[in-house]
Formats: structure tokens, sequence, C-alpha cells
């Protein structure tokens, strides 16, 4: 099993469109090529700041998803290009994760 944490710089005024879109459009669509959300949030310090987790089975099925969500054509002419005018794609920060052997999280 490994994890994605996902930590994104929204740009300013721009959160709630964000969350918008992720939750309307971003995870139903992700999910729906077979990804696994276990959560999204934001920060009440900090507005500029999104965060999401991702699970996989293993690095083959990370690359199979990822194939089918950003190779597709939904989402390289319908979601790809609104995504830079609310997020900055340069501070993108993914951490990978593995879950120790006591995890709740498996």
């Amino acid at each position: 099993m490994l994890f994605e944490l996902r930590q994104y710089h929204i740009r300013p005024g721009h959160q709630e469109g964000w969350v918008r879109l992720m939750e309307e459009e971003v995870i139903p669509f992700q999910v729906a090529q077979g990804m696994v959300i276990l959560g999204s949030f934001v920060s009440d310090e900090d507005e500029s700041v999104y965060v999401w987790i991702r699970r996989f089975a293993d690095e083959e099925e990370r690359k199979r998803l990822y194939a089918a969500v950003y190779e597709s054509e939904h989402w390289k002419t319908n979601i790809g290009p609104r995504i830079p005018e609310m997020m900055d794609r340069e501070q993108i920060r993914v951490t990978r994760l593995r879950p120790t052997s006591k995890s709740p999280i498996q």
C-alpha cells in the first residue's frame, strides 16, 4: 500500500472555487477512474493551503491510474486547462508515504 500526500498552493481569492472544482469535478472524475481518495483538506490558518490524500495498492496501480486520469481527453480538455488560474503548479508538493506496520490506515 502506498499513499500520496498532495499539498497545493492556491492563488489568492481562489480557495472557494478550487474546493468546488475538486469536490464537484476532480475527485468524482478520479474516483470514477478507480482512484481512492482518503481526504481533502483546507487550512484554517492559511487560505492558500489545500491538501488531499490518495491511496494506491502499489506502484503499478499508481502508474495505471495516473495514465487513466491525466492522459484522458476529459482531463486534457475539461479539467486540466482550468487549474493554473487557481493553483500554482510550480509549488505542488507530493509526499509519497508508506504506512508503518501498526498504522490504522493500511
